[in-house]
């Protein structure tokens, strides 16, 4: 039986399990994850095989190294300009604002300025971004949801119901629900699903096309716009996140910084997209079960396969989701964040600083972050009351 985070102890060191719940947990960030890989593989033609093969690479080995749900995500801003302006952003430009992601991001950790940045932001804005993030999720899942309203309502009912279900975890019959939902809406889905095929490949070196003309407009287009939502939400909320909830297995902003840096130049090689660790991805997955690593590496594993063995019907296979079931799980995501923020404190002033800074992170989470900063910083000196 999984016990809720935070619980554990630190004479009984972290390991990761393989159970029923991290099975359910490691389903739990596919709201975020399918759209933008459908997204790359239908509107930006890139490799399937590629893009899923280091996912699965790199969830297994941020899930054995952390031993706690610490995500691998799609960036969301790189992904939605790279695929909303795909007639002028190229497969390359990705890869080269992956890899300039990973060498701001090592350089940042590596030369301690996040330390700095820690010390600064205090509990308010963190739980700000936290909220603001949280917010942004539900705001989204909602949005899929519109696309069947009554299947979005059903499966919102069989979440609650089942949410702290030991025997049958919600992420089960969700899953159950959405398949059977996808075959009754297109029925011919089934024969569709038959024509599934074994097709082994391994993927190809990526970087031989790669110029130099690539990588600058990728930096300057999509890598350059995202720095400020990665730093609010994949180094500050994750690693708050993760220290909430697994006290016994804290992380510091340098090594997350760090980590991405590593993920986001390793990536590219093999036609992976830029990742990050974000903090709504540990927020689905610790909402539907996870406790350890081991979701993540079950997540990986199967998304590995997928990419080795049947990376030419990615987009068969994802069919068997209805958006409006993703929607609900986003909003779960979304939930599980949002309340988080409910131990800001006691001070007005607190709370003040949190609804700035949530505010005006649901828009964008740098400017969400600095807003914050500027709020505690002048409700501390008295220039403003409230």
């Amino acid at each position: 039986m999984s016990q809720p985070p935070g619980t554990a102890t630190q004479t009984k060191p972290l390991k990761n399990r393989y159970d029923k719940t991290e099975w359910a947990g490691a389903f739990g960030d596919l709201g975020t994850l399918i759209p933008f890989i459908v997204g790359y593989i239908t509107v930006m033609k890139m490799d399937p095989l590629g893009v899923l093969f280091m996912f699965g690479i790199l969830l297994i080995i941020a899930g054995s190294y952390y031993k706690t749900p610490i995500p691998i995500q799609p960036m969301k801003a790189i992904g939605g300009a790279a695929i909303t302006q795909a007639a002028v952003i190229t497969p390359g430009m990705v890869w080269g604002s992956g890899i300039f992601t990973g060498l701001f991001w090592l350089i940042i950790g590596a030369t301690g300025a996040l330390n700095w940045i820690s010390k600064i932001t205090t509990k308010p804005v963190i739980r700000g971004i936290v909220l603001g993030l949280g917010l942004s999720f539900i705001m989204e899942g909602t949005r899929m949801m519109k696309t069947d309203f009554l299947v979005a309502a059903i499966a919102i009912v069989i979440t609650f119901m089942l949410l702290t279900n030991k025997r049958i975890p919600a992420m089960f019959a969700l899953l159950i629900f959405g398949v059977i939902v996808a075959l009754v809406k297109n029925p011919g889905l089934i024969q569709e699903l038959a024509g599934i095929k074994f097709d082994f490949r391994l993927p190809q070196f990526a970087l031989g096309e790669l110029t130099w003309t690539d990588f600058v407009k990728g930096s300057l287009i999509l890598a350059i716009p995202q720095i400020p939502l990665t730093l609010g939400n994949a180094v500050i909320a994750v690693t708050a996140e993760n220290n909430r909830l697994f006290p016994e297995r804290p992380v510091t902003e340098k090594k997350i910084a760090m980590s991405q840096g590593i993920l986001n130049l390793i990536s590219p090689i093999f036609g992976g997209i830029p990742m990050c660790h974000g903090a709504g991805g540990m927020a689905g997955h610790v909402r539907f079960g996870a406790r350890t690593g081991g979701a993540t590496v079950i997540l990986g594993c199967i998304l590995l396969v997928i990419a080795l063995c049947f990376s030419s019907s990615v987009l068969l296979i994802f069919k068997i989701f209805p958006t409006s079931v993703l929607g609900v799980i986003l909003f779960f995501a979304g939930l599980e964040l949002a309340v988080s923020a409910r131990d800001v404190g006691k001070e007005k002033s607190d709370y003040y600083t949190l609804l700035v800074t949530a505010g005006f992170a649901i828009w964008n989470m740098g400017i969400g972050f600095l807003a914050g900063l500027i709020m505690q910083e002048c409700l501390k000196r008295k220039i403003f009351k409230v």
